[in-house]
């Protein structure tokens, strides 16, 4: 969840630390630090608030040097305060370490060193692991030894056995000022190749600017890099194997254009993400999608009896939608787990059931560990995710990527479109596998290829759904309600109302209002249902005379030319036709961009939203 930055080189290590924190601020931002060397000399800057709070403190007490670390924080262990902000150093004061992750045994580490004499200045995981370093380093030299790379890395890895939990880190010491060393187990690390320089950071944007090729290291990897070269082995000992990759990333990736806010601009790139989606999938001759990123045979795949998808929070409301999708196109048993609960449940897996998993990031630490726990069982788990280089994408049986581009703000947007364009194209893979005619092949693509510019045409509705959202911005709850395919999209548009804008919101079954929920309806509750012209429209609009009799206003999603809708909803967004089982892609946009309206009505900060953080990698 937080960031990581580090720099070794021949120029000013600050400002490259400054802006690749200020790019990765979306995954943290209670508190930020900074520790760079100059000489012998270890200069630590922290402050809490946003990087400008960091900035400023530096510019009144400038931190020289050509080797540093840095850290945006998203508070896990310890409150937000100056003390707890990252770098933390070791008793010395001579290391200083910055951590993403959990140590999940800190505490009884913690006891055992105060034992041994150490002192402690704040309330955090990290503290205790860079004491813990210390300790090893110290344990290692003797009166004819001196302080080397070697001994560092060894100290390191000394600590890390005695570790559980997930950890990138990020080391300097003052006695070694042309040396940064990283480490990574379950929490992203990518190493940065220059010329005359390295970096390290918790997520490739943040270096972007400066090197064109990039490692990402694997769990349990340790990194030594030094202005000139690098050198990775393995926490268990001996080198450790690598791959550069190319860096696939422009400066328009992190840069906002002509929105006020990155998640605007995401919202708007759905017509060019969901294309990117399809693009080179769909095959006219066999009237069917081709995902060779599966990597199962047709022969396999009609072998398979039962799918199960996983994930969390905007990807698991995507797997629910998948589960609609693929019980629809493909008649096979589909049902959706969150991730976070998957491994801990005794679920039975048989031998012929897929396992999806899904994650924006790639790196999630609750769906990462689902997949592991599928694998465990001998099920065949494929990832879908927004990451080719993650350790989801990695780690996976075989998968799909989702080609949405980087995703800034918080709230996720157009990665809930993309996942859900490509369970579309699952579902229409095995559904031609099993029944659907050529003729139905054909009508899906014809579908899928539309939506692009159906999308297109809500976003035209944005001064409308502005004007809708300013009605209604200051209610104290909101209900989202809506069937079927629907019903996802339901619980995602609650989910975006209450991220942004801090409105208690909820979303629900429309059929579900009677058994309970219908005692929350207030002329102050707005209710926003999702009833576009379907199977089970009429429904629908029962459901929203029973609102309307007991003075609770409506705002209703719906298709063109639905006259009924707009004679019982105190407010309507129209969108355009298309098949019920492509509805989530065009129904949750406007839901979007009427979060979106809310919060900024509120003068809610909308990409970087009270205590969220974009990629969750700890439990």
């Amino acid at each position: 969840m937080c960031g990581i930055v580090g720099y070794i080189g021949k120029q000013e290590a600050v400002p490259f630390l400054l802006e690749g924190l200020r790019r990765l601020e979306y995954r943290g931002y209670d508190s930020s630090g900074v520790a760079v060397l100059q000489g012998n000399h270890l200069s630590l800057r922290k402050r809490t608030g946003r990087i400008a709070n960091l900035a400023e403190l530096i510019a009144s007490d400038p931190a020289p040097g050509f080797t540093g670390i840095s850290h945006t924080r998203w508070a896990t262990h310890g409150s937000v305060t100056d003390a707890n902000a990252h770098p933390h150093t070791d008793q010395s004061g001579s290391l200083a370490l910055v951590h993403n992750g959990v140590i999940e045994n800190y505490a009884t580490l913690r006891e055992q060193i105060v034992l041994e004499g150490h002192s402690f200045l704040s309330q955090t995981d990290t503290e205790v692991l860079a004491h813990l370093v210390g300790k090893h380093l110290n344990a290692l030299l003797t009166p004819s030894t001196t302080i080397s790379s070697a001994l560092l890395v060894e100290a390191l890895r000394m600590a890390l056995k005695q570790v559980v939990g997930t950890y990138g880190i990020a080391i300097v010491h003052k006695e070694l000022p042309g040396l940064l060393v990283g480490a990574r187990r379950g929490s992203p690390l990518v190493l940065g190749i220059g010329k005359g320089e390295h970096f390290l950071a918790s997520d490739v944007s943040a270096i972007a600017n400066h090197t064109r090729e990039v490692v990402y290291l694997k769990d349990f990897d340790l990194a030594a890099l030094t202005s000139d070269g690098f050198e990775i082995s393995s926490l268990l000992g001996g080198k450790s194997g690598y791959e550069i990759t190319a860096v696939e990333f422009t400066e328009s990736d992190v840069d906002k254009g002509k929105y006020p806010h990155f998640m605007l601009k995401e919202i708007f790139e759905q017509p060019d993400t969901v294309r990117d989606a399809l693009r080179g999938r769909l095959s006219r001759e066999e009237a069917t999608a081709k995902l060779g990123g599966l990597n199962m045979s047709n022969a396999e795949l009609r072998a398979v009896e039962r799918v199960v998808l996983t994930g969390c929070g905007t990807a698991a409301h995507a797997a629910m939608v998948g589960e609609y999708l693929i019980e629809q196109l493909a008649h096979l048993p589909a049902e959706v787990e969150f991730a976070s609960e998957f491994r801990y449940r005794n679920m039975p897996l048989p031998k012929d059931t897929l396992v999806f998993a899904l994650s924006q990031s790639g790196e999630t630490a609750d769906t990462l560990a689902a997949l592991r726990e599928s694998q465990r069982k001998g099920n065949r788990t494929l990832g879908i995710c927004n990451n080719v280089a993650s350790t989801i994408a990695r780690e996976s049986d075989g998968g799909v990527y989702m080609h949405a581009g980087t995703e800034i703000g918080v709230a996720a947007t157009k990665s809930f479109t993309s996942q859900c364009t490509v369970l579309s194209l699952v579902a229409l893979l095995m559904g031609r596998m099993r029944h659907l005619s050529t003729t139905q092949g054909l009508q899906i693509l014809d579908e899928l290829e539309a939506i692009p510019d159906k999308i297109r045409t809500i976003l035209a509705l944005d001064s409308q759904i502005r004007e809708i959202a300013l009605k209604y911005a200051n209610s104290q709850a909101m209900m989202f309600l809506g069937r079927q395919f629907n019903y996802p999209v339901a619980l995602e548009g609650a989910l975006k109302m209450k991220e942004i804008s801090y409105i208690h919101a909820s979303g629900h079954p429309s059929a579900e209002l009677k058994h309970g929920i219908i005692a929350l309806i207030t002329p102050e509750v707005p209710s926003v249902f999702i009833a576009p012209n379907d199977s089970v429209f009429e429904k629908n609009i029962s459901n929203i005379e029973e609102v309307k009799a007991r003075k609770g206003p409506v705002i209703g999603i719906g298709t063109e030319g639905s006259k009924r809708l707009l004679s019982v909803c105190d407010d309507t967004i129209l969108i355009p036709a298309c098949p019920d089982f492509l509805s989530p892609l065009l129904t949750a946009v406007p839901l979007q961009l009427l979060a979106y309206h809310t919060a900024v009505a509120l003068g809610c900060d909308v990409d970087k939203p009270r205590n969220l953080a974009k990629s969750v990698t700890v439990e």
